[in-house]
């Protein structure tokens, strides 16, 4: 998919609208004094970068919560 340019205070001015075309599976470069600064984009889309250690929902329906785990490090 092609990345569409946005610039920084725009991004700004209008996270949220953003946020939800970026769950649509949209991604952008952002530019500040007409220099890319970064890209925003889905995780999916970069989904091989992306390994899954352990998944503590399989342990626990709804996961387990972080006092739980300290409490048995």
């Amino acid at each position: 998919m092609k990345d569409s340019l946005v610039g920084l205070k725009k991004l700004r001015e209008n996270l949220e609208a953003y946020i939800q075309e970026v769950n649509q599976g949209r991604s952008f470069i952002v530019v500040r004094r007409s220099k890319p600064v970064f890209k925003i984009s889905s995780p999916e889309e970069d989904s091989g970068l992306w390994e899954t250690v352990v998944d503590f929902t399989k342990i626990r329906k709804g996961g387990v919560g972080i006092n739980d785990i300290l409490s048995r490090l």
